[in-house]
């Protein structure tokens, strides 16, 4: 999977947005305005996602191209690779699991207004 196709698959989530708060490197997905996922264009590959931190450890464990989020807090991010072995299918699944792992934290009234996002699961 390639930034493209990432951007596109992120953006095609409910209430999705993309920005660039920290500059031009880091391009970052929302969900009614929290991240949940991040991509760097000067570190190569390198996607940040949000995961439940007993699922952090237990990727890390088994994945080569999946570590602790390099800025990030290592106890909820992960970081990996786009360009290493793992599968369109188990990114896509991640990347809906960091979705929905943001989507838990958003207030009750955001939840009530816009039901489509707690449609989203791994």
């Amino acid at each position: 999977m390639n930034i493209e196709n990432v951007r596109e698959y992120c953006l095609s989530l409910p209430m999705t947005s993309e920005d660039l708060p920290f500059g031009p490197d880091v391009l970052i997905f929302r969900v009614c305005g929290k991240i949940f996922a991040a991509y760097s264009f000067t570190r190569d590959n390198y996607f940040v996602l949000k995961a439940d931190p007993d699922y952090c450890i237990d990727l890390r464990d088994r994945y080569l191209e999946i570590e602790p989020a390099w800025h990030w807090n290592k106890k909820y991010w992960n970081q990996m690779s786009l360009s290493g072995t793992l599968s369109d299918d188990l990114l896509k699944s991640l990347i809906r699991n960091s979705y929905a792992e943001v989507v838990k934290k958003l207030p009750g009234r955001l939840k009530k207004e816009h039901p489509e996002i707690c449609e989203i699961h791994e």
